[in-house]
C-alpha cells in the first residue's frame, strides 16, 4: 500500500467509518456493571471491615513500601486510568451521553461533535444513513447528514489562489472571493432569505451582462414560471416561515482553472440545508429544505478584454431543490411539513436523495417533480 501524505484529504466515507468503528470498540471494551451478587458480597465485606472483622488477606496485603505494595497500587491506578480513558473517548465521540448536555451539542445550532473535514473532491457515494431522529426546535438537524456539516459561510472555503494565464495571484483570489460573496448573499444572508433584494450578489456580477441582470431583476420584482428567482436565490415568505434557529448548514467545494478569454473560470458546487418552522405553529413542527447550487463564473483580464475590473460574469447557474412544493412560482420555497398535507402539484418524478453529492446536478435529471428520500 502506498504511503499516505498527512495532507491528503479524508473522504466522508472514511471519516464516518472511523467514528462508527471507534464507538463500536469503546462499547466492546467498556467496563461491565457488577452483578447483584457481587455487589452484595462487596457490601458485606465492607461492613466486616468497618467492625475490624476483615478476613485474612482482604485489603491486608503488604504495607506501602513492602514487597508488592507499589505493584498493587500501579495495577489499581492502571485500571482506573483505562476506565477514565474509555470515558473520555466516549465523550469525545458522542458527548450527548453526558446528562444535561454541558457542551451545548443539542442546542439550537445542532452543531455536531465531529465535523467532517472540508470537501476537496466529489464524494464517491451519498452520505450513509443516520439515526432515525426527527428534527426539533432544539435540534433542527437531528437525523440529517448535515449535522456534521459546517455552519453557514464557514462551509464556503475558496481554494488557495495562484496565477492563471495573464491573471495574477491577487486577481485569481479576487475572483474566488467574489464568487463566495455571491454564494453567501444569495443563499445565507438573512435579508435574502426573507425575500429582500440581494444587493451584494447582484453587485458582484459583471454589469455588461445586461440580459442576465434584466432577467434577475424581473424575477425578483414579479416572479412567475419564466422568471423564477429561486434559480439563483434561496427565499422564504416571512409571513409563512422562519428559520429554526440561526444556522444554515453548508457543504461543497470551489475549484478554478484557466478560461479561454485570458480569464479564470471558477466552479462552485454547494448544498445548503435550511431548517424551518411556521411562526404560528404551536406544535413546533420543523421541516428541512435542501438546495444544491452549481455556479460557473468567469473573470477576464481587463488589460485584454472590455470588462469591469473586479466583477465576475456568470456563465452557468443551476439548482436542485429538495422538499419544496411543485409548480408554485411565487418566488418562494415552500417546504412540506410532517404534520400537514403537501401543497402544490403531486410529485410524479423519481425518488432522489438531496444529500447525494456524488453525482452532478445534470445526471439522471427528470423534468418531472420528484420525491426526496430524506430531508
Amino acid at each position: 500500500m502506498a504511503d499516505r501524505s498527512p495532507e491528503d484529504p479524508i473522504s466522508d466515507e472514511v471519516w464516518e467509518k472511523f467514528v462508527r468503528d471507534s464507538e463500536s470498540d469503546i462499547r466492546a471494551s467498556a467496563p461491565k456493571e457488577p452483578s447483584a451478587r457481587a455487589r452484595m458480597v462487596a457490601g458485606r465485606l465492607r461492613e466486616q471491615e468497618a467492625r475490624g472483622e476483615s478476613p485474612e488477606g482482604w485489603r491486608t496485603g503488604p504495607a506501602l513500601g513492602e514487597r508488592g505494595g507499589r505493584g498493587t497500587r500501579r495495577r489499581v491506578w492502571g485500571v482506573l486510568g483505562l476506565v477514565a480513558a474509555i470515558a473520555v473517548a466516549v465523550v469525545a465521540v458522542r458527548p450527548s451521553v453526558i446528562p444535561g448536555d454541558p457542551f451545548g451539542t443539542a442546542g439550537g445550532s445542532g452543531t455536531a461533535a465531529s465535523p467532517l473535514p472540508a470537501e476537496t473532491a466529489a464524494p464517491t457515494a451519498p452520505p450513509s444513513s443516520t439515526d432515525p431522529e426527527h428534527p426539533t426546535l432544539d435540534r433542527p438537524f437531528a437525523g440529517s447528514p448535515a449535522l456534521a456539516w459546517a455552519d453557514g459561510a464557514a462551509g464556503i472555503v475558496p481554494p488557495k489562489a495562484k496565477p492563471v494565464g495573464s491573471l495574477s495571484k491577487a486577481q485569481v483570489a479576487q475572483a474566488l472571493e467574489q464568487t463566495k460573496k455571491l454564494l453567501v448573499d444569495a443563499n445565507l444572508d438573512p435579508a435574502t432569505l426573507r425575500g429582500e433584494r440581494p444587493e451584494t450578489a447582484l453587485g458582484v456580477i459583471e454589469p455588461r451582462q445586461t440580459s442576465l441582470l434584466a432577467r434577475l431583476n424581473a424575477a425578483l420584482k414579479e416572479p412567475d414560471q419564466k422568471h423564477d428567482p429561486l434559480l439563483l436565490f434561496s427565499r422564504f415568505d416571512p409571513h409563512e416561515l422562519r428559520l429554526a434557529g440561526d444556522v444554515v448548514k453548508t457543504r461543497g467545494r470551489m475549484t478554478f482553472k484557466a478560461g479561454d478569454q485570458a480569464s479564470v473560470v471558477v466552479h462552485a458546487d454547494y448544498t445548503f440545508v435550511y431548517p424551518l418552522v411556521r411562526p404560528d405553529d404551536s406544535a413546533h413542527d420543523v421541516a428541512r429544505t435542501i438546495v444544491r447550487r452549481v455556479l460557473d463564473v468567469e473573470m477576464s483580464d481587463p488589460a485584454k478584454y472590455q470588462v469591469t475590473p473586479g466583477r465576475i460574469a456568470v456563465r452557468r447557474y443551476d439548482q436542485q431543490i429538495g422538499n419544496s412544493a411543485c409548480e408554485v412560482y411565487d418566488g418562494y420555497l415552500h417546504p412540506n411539513f410532517p404534520s400537514s398535507e403537501p401543497t402544490g402539484a403531486a410529485p410524479s418524478g423519481p425518488t432522489t436523495d438531496p444529500y447525494d453529492r456524488s453525482k452532478g446536478i445534470g445526471e439522471d435529471r427528470s423534468t418531472e417533480c420528484g420525491v426526496v428520500s430524506r430531508t
